[in-house]
């Protein structure tokens, strides 16, 4: 699922040297926490108005755990 979020990442920013993602081991609860960083000047490509992009990115990547019976959360930082 890693390699999922850096493939939608990298077609969106400009500096993809800069795509950064850490996995969290699950919680209590069995969500892995993706922890998602870009360079500061695509942090605005990443989210997009109003959040669109990001909110397209979370939906995008829960779908795909589904399939594998996994809870996830993706915080862009």
């Amino acid at each position: 699922m890693k390699e999922l979020l850096e493939a939608i990442v990298s077609e969106l920013v400009e500096n993809k040297e800069a795509i950064e993602v850490k996995v969290d081991e699950p919680n209590a609860e069995g969500v892995v926490v993706y922890h998602l960083h870009v360079a500061s000047e695509d942090m605005g490509r990443v989210i997009g108005k109003q959040g669109r992009i990001a909110k397209a990115i979370r939906t995008v990547m829960r779908a795909g755990c589904s399939r594998i019976n996994q809870k996830i959360m993706v915080e862009i930082e």
